[in-house]
C-alpha cells in the first residue's frame, strides 16, 4: 500500500528541493538567526519524481492533483501557506521496459504452441506441423506484429509518463501472455480446421492485415516527430504526405483504429472465437483511451478540428 506523508510549506519564507541523497528539505530563513533545514525522509523504494507529490491549494486536507515534473514549485500560485503531500508509489519500472516485457511474452509464447513443444498437445503431436498454409500464415503475422511492436517501443515511441507500478505491469502481462496462449492453443490445435472459404477469405485477410500493420506503424511515426527528444509539450496530429495518415483528417487515434483493423483481419484469416474476443476486449480497452485523449485534445486546443470522432470516423 502506498504511503502519504504531508507538511507544511511557506513559499515566502522557505526553499524546498530535494537532494541527492533523497531527502526532501526545507530551509526556514529566519531573522537574526541562521537558516534552519527541516528535513522529510524519503523512503528508498519510493519513485523521487515531483510527480510523487500533490499540492493542496487553500482547501486544507485535501488532495490535489499532482505536480508535473517541469513544475518550479517556488513559481506555483499558492499564496502563502501550502500542504505539500508526497506520496510513496511503490515499485515502478519505466515504460520502455514495460513495453518489452508485455510484447516479447505472446511473441515467445506463441512459438512454443505453433512448434508444438511435449506437453502442450499429445504426444503424439509433439513437434509436428499443421497441413494447413493458414496456420503458418497466422504465425508470420503474429510474430510480425509483435515483432514490430518491440522494435517501435526501442526505436519510435516517446513516452511522456516516467514510470508504471509494478502491479500493473504484472495485470497486463496476463492480460497479453494469456490471451496469446489461449488463441495460439486453439489456431494451432491438430484438430484446427481453416477458414469456410478457404484462400479467398485467407488472402482478403492478409491484405488488410498488412495495410492496417503497416498504417499503424505510420501513424507511430507522425507522432513521434510531432515531438522533439525530450519534450513533453502536446501538439494537434495532422495529416502528412503519406496517404496513411490521413486518417487523422477523421479519427484522433487512428494507430488504435489501424490495430483494431489489424486484429479484425487476423480473426477473419484464421476464423477462431479466442482471437475475436481478444479483438473486442482490446477494442473497447482502446475506445476508451482514444475517448480519453480525444476529450484532452479539446480541453487543451481550441482550434481542435471539430469533426474528429476518437476511433471510428463519423462513429465512436
Amino acid at each position: 500500500m502506498s504511503r502519504v506523508t504531508f507538511f507544511e510549506w511557506y513559499p515566502a519564507r522557505q526553499s524546498l528541493w530535494i537532494d541527492p541523497n533523497f531527502e526532501l528539505k526545507v530551509r526556514r530563513e529566519r531573522q537574526r538567526q541562521r537558516d534552519r533545514e527541516d528535513v522529510f525522509k524519503i523512503p528508498s523504494t519510493a519513485y523521487v519524481s515531483l510527480s510523487c507529490i500533490s499540492l493542496i491549494i487553500s482547501r486544507k486536507g485535501t488532495k490535489g492533483k499532482p505536480l508535473k515534473d517541469d513544475e518550479i514549485l517556488q513559481n506555483l500560485p499558492v499564496g502563502t501557506t501550502a500542504t505539500m503531500y508526497f506520496k510513496d508509489l511503490g515499485p515502478q519500472l519505466g515504460w520502455t521496459m514495460v513495453f518489452l516485457a508485455e510484447y516479447m511474452g505472446p511473441l515467445f509464447i506463441y512459438l512454443l504452441f505453433y512448434f508444438r513443444v511435449p506437453y502442450i498437445y499429445r504426444n503424439k503431436y509433439a513437434f509436428t506441423s499443421s497441413p494447413y498454409p493458414v496456420v503458418t500464415l497466422a504465425c508470420v503475422c503474429h510474430s510480425f506484429h509483435y515483432s514490430k511492436r518491440l522494435i517501435e517501443t526501442i526505436f519510435v515511441h516517446r513516452f511522456s509518463s516516467g514510470t508504471m507500478p509494478l502491479r500493473t505491469i504484472v495485470r497486463n502481462c496476463i492480460y497479453y501472455w494469456g490471451f496469446a496462449a489461449w488463441l495460439a492453443y486453439y489456431i494451432n490445435h491438430p484438430l484446427y480446421t481453416p477458414p469456410s472459404y478457404g484462400d479467398m477469405q485467407v488472402n482478403y485477410a492478409l491484405a488488410m492485415f498488412v495495410l492496417c500493420e503497416v498504417g499503424n506503424f505510420s501513424i507511430h511515426l507522425a507522432l513521434n516527430n510531432l515531438r522533439c527528444e525530450g519534450s513533453r509539450a502536446r501538439k494537434i496530429p495532422y495529416p502528412t504526405k503519406n496517404p496513411f495518415t490521413w486518417l487523422f483528417f477523421f479519427v484522433s487515434c487512428p494507430n488504435y483504429t489501424y490495430e483494431v483493423g489489424a486484429w479484425l483481419s487476423f480473426t477473419v484469416m484464421t476464423q477462431c472465437v479466442p482471437v475475436g474476443l481478444f479483438t473486442l476486449v482490446g477494442f473497447i480497452q482502446m475506445a476508451i483511451w482514444a475517448r480519453g485523449k480525444h476529450d484532452t485534445y479539446i480541453r487543451e486546443f481550441k482550434d481542435y478540428p471539430h469533426f474528429r470522432m476518437p476511433i471510428i470516423p463519423f462513429f465512436l
